[in-house]
């Protein structure tokens, strides 16, 4: 019995404590709240109203400087045309070996003139693999074409003048 007596009482003890501790909690004054200045948006209605200057497009000073015109370096202008042409021929190579790869594995006679590749020894790597590595080749010869042409362009040459 002093057993279910003594449970009786923590829970009384409880049950007191429980809303004398809510309610506290309630009484308390919140912390103040910042009030912040809302934003005002300007419309075609009401922009008469408006003090101060408004800016439409952007400060006067900031403007663009306009592009040279001075002609670009006929020399550099040579060099990168050479440069491009020479990965462009490395790109058809490698399409060429692509297509051949492609047709060998489809068991399509090859493009080459006679089939047969003298010059060339055994490859043990599958056709998928040499495939691959043929088009990260590729990937790599257009991104060396892609920084030529930027490099150019920020030189002020147009890319109609390197083809």
């Amino acid at each position: 019995m002093p057993r279910s007596l003594s449970f009786a009482m923590i829970l009384t003890l409880f049950a007191a404590f429980s809303p004398a501790a809510q309610s506290q909690d309630r009484g308390a004054p919140a912390p103040p709240a910042e009030t912040k200045k809302p934003k005002k948006v300007w419309t075609n209605e009401n922009l008469s109203g408006a003090n101060g200057a408004v800016s439409v497009v952007g400060d006067l000073k900031n403007k663009p400087k306009p592009a040279s015109s001075k002609p670009a370096n006929a020399q550099y202008v040579a060099s990168v045309r050479k440069q491009l042409d020479k990965l462009q021929g490395e790109i058809a190579d490698i399409e060429r070996q692509l297509l051949d790869l492609k047709n060998f594995s489809e068991g399509e006679p090859s493009t080459s003139a006679s089939g047969v590749k003298l010059n060339k020894s055994y490859e043990r790597e599958p056709i998928e693999v040499q495939m691959r590595a043929l088009q990260d080749k590729k990937k790599d010869l257009v991104s060396k074409i892609d920084a030529l042409l930027d490099e150019a362009r920020k030189k002020g040459i147009e890319s109609s003048e390197l083809r």
